[in-house]
């Protein structure tokens, strides 16, 4: 199987992999590809933080031209995966010289596929892009084409447990690897001081008590599979679901806009998270921490032209509570404008190149020590 993910995720994607069972993994770009049976496709797509898809390759073989594609796609023997009933969804990821038009090739694919049942049927299948019986990718890599099949529906990244957004929401996915890349697994307290309509809240909660990411999720897309093991499924749902910990220490949200707090308490809700997850209308420029123990930040400031605010005051800010109000501190913070970062006044002990989208930025790390670092290390 191959699971895709986001840039800079690949290594935590394989970790959770190998802590799972997956075997012979192999870290790719921007995805990872492994072995597993049927039982374990299912437990990857429940418990997976950091994977957007699960795919499963069914065929492979070289193409030369569209004639070729077709021909080829039309001799497989689609009625093992699906009937003349179903509808299917079809999206195609090229990197080749022959093939440069991916909405052609799903055009080719859907032509062989819909021609094979029409001929030996008599009934063609439907084409229904938002909702199918079957979702197939096609990956054509110079003249090599592999046709697999989306075991996960929807991308992993929509949970079901997000209801209502802010502007410029994070990404379910983004933020659950933000929160792995910062090593924070629950051993003390975590603030979002910029928590918007919650996402890293409840992806931190669901990581510090173990529990699957996507157990909200509504379905998956090989429940409509003609080979789904309903049985299998709730035995694997289960298993994951007796693995849930208890946590000791304490989540907080701050945000400053009262409807963002709103948001961020129904979906909060909707996670069933509120025993775990308090969040408090402020203003993070007029706090200071609260008690001497360590203390997680994990935040995902402004920084694009959505959200008019001064950029360099704003950074300014950011730097200056830092440094007055939370002494004894990690703080990490997601930007993808690299210039702000300079007005922090802050040297960071670490930069991770991510994506938010098509947007390159930096997942940046400040230690904050109570007095001096020199004596804080000693």
């Amino acid at each position: 199987m191959l699971a895709k993910t986001l840039f800079g995720f690949e290594e935590l994607l394989a970790k959770e992999l190998r802590d799972l069972g997956a075997q012979d993994i192999v870290i790719g770009t921007r995805n990872v590809t492994f072995k597993g049976d049927t039982g374990f496709m299912y437990k990857a797509n429940l418990c997976l933080r950091t994977a957007i898809k699960i795919l499963k390759p069914i065929h492979t073989f070289k193409v030369k031209n569209e004639h070729d594609l077709h021909r080829k796609i039309y001799e497989m023997h689609w009625e093992e995966y699906m009937s003349s009933e179903d509808s299917i969804a079809i999206e195609a990821t090229l990197f080749s010289e022959n093939f440069t038009h991916s909405q052609y090739v799903v055009h080719k694919v859907k032509d062989g596929i819909v021609d094979k049942f029409r001929d030996t049927t008599g009934v063609r299948p439907n084409i229904d892009t938002n909702h199918p019986n079957l979702r197939i990718n096609i990956h054509i890599q110079t003249d090599v084409c592999t046709v697999s099949l989306d075991s996960s529906g929807g991308s992993l990244h929509l949970r079901g447990y997000r209801t209502v957004t802010n502007i410029a929401p994070i990404n379910e996915v983004l933020a659950a690897g933000l929160i792995l890349h910062s090593g924070w697994t629950g051993q003390c307290d975590l603030l979002d001081p910029m928590c918007g309509s919650g996402t890293i809240l409840i992806e931190a909660a669901m990581i510090a008590c173990n529990i699957p990411p996507n157990i909200n999720r509504k379905e998956f897309g090989f429940q409509h599979w003609v080979d789904y093991d309903e049985t299998l499924f709730a035995a694997i749902e289960a298993s994951v679901l007796k693995r849930i910990r208890n946590f000791d220490f304490k989540i907080i949200g701050y945000d400053k806009a009262p409807s963002a707090i709103m948001k961020s308490k129904e979906n909060i809700k909707n996670a069933n998270l509120e025993e775990f997850i308090t969040v408090h209308e402020r203003n993070f420029f007029d706090t200071e921490k609260e008690g001497e123990e360590p203390l997680y930040l994990i935040f995902n400031p402004p920084y694009d032209e959505r959200l008019s605010i001064d950029m360099e005051d704003f950074y300014t800010d950011i730097g200056d509570t830092l440094k007055r109000g939370y002494p004894n501190s990690q703080a990490w913070f997601i930007t993808a404008n690299l210039e702000a970062l300079k007005f922090v006044g802050l040297r960071p002990s670490r930069k991770i190149k991510v994506f938010n989208g098509k947007l390159e930025g930096r997942f940046v790390n400040y230690q904050m020590y109570s007095g001096s670092k020199k004596a804080s290390k000693n």
